[in-house]
């Protein structure tokens, strides 16, 4: 999935009116019995964490909460954007089971392997 591009002002100062949508920056491992994605969303709060999990495909949707400063900005370098990211799963992913949390802008996805598809030994008779 593409995200759309920010439109500037002549400053290269995205308009406050406008949602701009980053592509957050994952870490994935693979386990024994499971996978691990995490993912860098500064400033996203639990509350503004969306996460669905729908045809095999997991997307991550956060949304930084715009701040209010009182007085006239004399400069400004934090961003606005939003983070989004979806990703194509492994069918071996038991989807009941998928856990998330977030802690100071890290997103872990636990994604556990399916029973069926953990390796296991089998007796040779």
């Amino acid at each position: 999935m593409l995200n759309p591009q920010a439109t500037t002002d002549s400053q290269n100062q995205t308009r406050p009116d406008e949602e701009v949508w980053l592509t957050p920056r994952v870490d994935i491992s693979e386990q024994k019995d499971e996978y691990v994605l995490e993912a860098e969303m500064p400033g996203v709060a639990k509350e503004t964490l969306e996460v669905l999990l729908e045809n095999n495909e997991l997307t991550l949707v956060g949304r930084r909460a715009h701040r209010e400063q009182p007085g006239e900005p004399l400069h400004v370098e934090s961003s606005r954007h939003h983070f989004r990211r979806t990703f194509e799963l492994d069918p071996v992913i038991d989807a009941n089971r998928v856990s998330v949390r977030i802690e100071q802008g890290l997103v872990t996805v636990r994604l556990p392997k399916s029973e069926q598809a953990k390796p296991r030994r089998i007796e040779v008779s």
